[in-house]
């Protein structure tokens, strides 16, 4: 389940694992996490006979994430590193820091602390981060570390 939940696959009315209309084999699905496609089948079964997780997961949605390919578009990547990701306030005190230096945001993405073990927050630039700009971010309450691409 953990797999479908992160890749953002979707469970359709036939029990079948989709990603939009393409509909994902169970036997690739178990060969990634290394189970009989057996197992996959019950547990789209279990999602679909589960009515909170059948809604959850029919309506789930992957996103294109920029990161590995925004230095190919000469865009800047800058990972933020929490204290705690579910400190209040951390998105808000950086996404500000950016914008204040007059770069605009393509992306944000940040992980679930609730479903991460190591919470991050990936933002897209339309250029790259100067350094000065890293060590004000480093000063922002909530940020832990800053690496830059």
């Amino acid at each position: 389940m953990k797999l479908l939940f992160e890749r953002g696959f979707q469970i359709n009315a036939e029990g079948k694992v989709v990603s939009g209309n393409i509909e994902i084999p169970h036997v690739q699905i178990g060969k990634e996490v290394r189970v009989d496609r057996r197992v996959v089948d019950a547990t789209a079964k279990h999602i679909l006979e589960d009515e909170m997780l059948y809604d959850i997961f029919k309506n789930v949605r992957s996103i294109p994430f920029l990161a590995d390919v925004a230095p190919l578009l000469n865009l800047g990547v800058v990972v933020i590193t929490p204290d705690d990701g579910a400190d209040v306030g951390i998105i808000s005190n950086v996404t500000r820091i950016i914008s204040d230096a007059g770069l605009s945001i393509r992306q944000a993405v940040s992980d679930d602390p609730y479903f991460t073990e190591n919470p991050r927050l990936t933002i897209i630039t339309n250029e790259k981060i100067p350094g000065n700009l890293v060590e004000r971010i480093l000063k922002a309450n909530g940020v832990k570390g800053v690496s830059v691409y």
